[in-house]
């Protein structure tokens, strides 16, 4: 039986991000978000991008997912073209996303939450989803709380609960847009070693935002930090830290070398990013 670090990179989930250019125009304003960006995601990747807060991150996100179009510029998924400066991509059940602010029906169970999708798209029977189900909530430890209500579980729960809805569909690539962000600490270490037993599982590619650097590194395979607004990739850190991984890599020599190269990196946008809303705002 093969090792968490023994498993096939899946053969789905190759991104590549050409030369994308985005600009939001309202009322003539013209706001480059995202400047001649160029990305190559292997497939089975974990990706992590950082960067200061609206250098346009979610924008390449919701330009993958299917929810906005690009001005310039070329996405491909597996060799497909998803969308171009004349072409919006269509949202697909190869890439799913897993909101900042949670998505789960809150008058559906977590059980008709996370078998709604295929049930819905007729991917799978009612007895196969709910069978798959139970299969993906016992591999997130949530065992027992198939008959609950998300006002009755906790936040942590919720989102290993989405995770467990999103796999469902089998994609080719996991969006996740800063998913943790309003948990304490103690539920992010827990929320993170699921997800990365998920990870090790499936080795599906996963394209990840935060602001949290400890995040980006102790997940990540690649930690891609970006420049403040128009987004370019300013720099690309590989994680040398071996899979799988728990808590212990955090005080790994590893760890702390990578995190104070993020943090010269990304300190240095944060200052761009401070001056030019102070100069906006003069």
């Amino acid at each position: 039986m093969k090792t968490a670090t023994e498993t096939a990179p899946e053969s789905r989930g190759q991104i590549s991000i050409r030369n994308v250019t985005k600009i939001y125009d309202p009322d003539g304003a013209r706001v480059m978000a995202v400047s001649d960006c160029s990305m190559e995601i292997a497939a089975g990747e974990f990706c992590v991008l950082v960067g200061p807060s609206g250098c346009g991150k979610t924008t390449l996100l919701n330009a993958i997912a299917g929810f906005h179009g690009i001005s310039e510029g070329e996405i491909h998924l597996d060799g497909r073209l998803l969308c171009s400066g004349g072409k919006q991509a269509s949202p697909g059940s190869d890439r799913i996303v897993v909101f900042q602010n949670g998505a789960l029906f809150p008058w559906f169970t977590v059980l008709e939450n996370v078998t709604f999708g295929p049930t819905v798209q007729g991917v799978m029977s009612d007895k196969l989803a709910k069978e798959r189900a139970r299969e993906m909530l016992g591999q997130m430890g949530l065992q027992g709380i198939e008959g609950s209500y998300p006002s009755e579980i906790s936040s942590g729960m919720r989102r290993r609960v989405e995770i467990a809805r999103a796999m469902m569909n089998d994609p080719s690539v996991l969006l996740l847009d800063e998913p943790f962000r309003a948990m304490d600490a103690l539920t992010k270490t827990v929320v993170h070693q699921f997800l990365l037993d998920v990870y090790d599982r499936s080795r599906k590619t996963v394209f990840f935002i935060t602001h949290d650097l400890e995040e980006a590194i102790f997940l990540g395979s690649k930690v891609y930090i970006m420049t403040t607004r128009p987004a370019k990739i300013k720099t690309v850190l590989d994680v040398d830290i071996p899979r799988p991984r728990d808590f212990r890599v955090l005080s790994s020599s590893n760890y702390i070398r990578l995190k104070k190269e993020c943090i010269e990196a990304v300190h240095e946008e944060a200052l761009k990013a401070f001056a030019a809303g102070e100069r906006e705002m003069a």
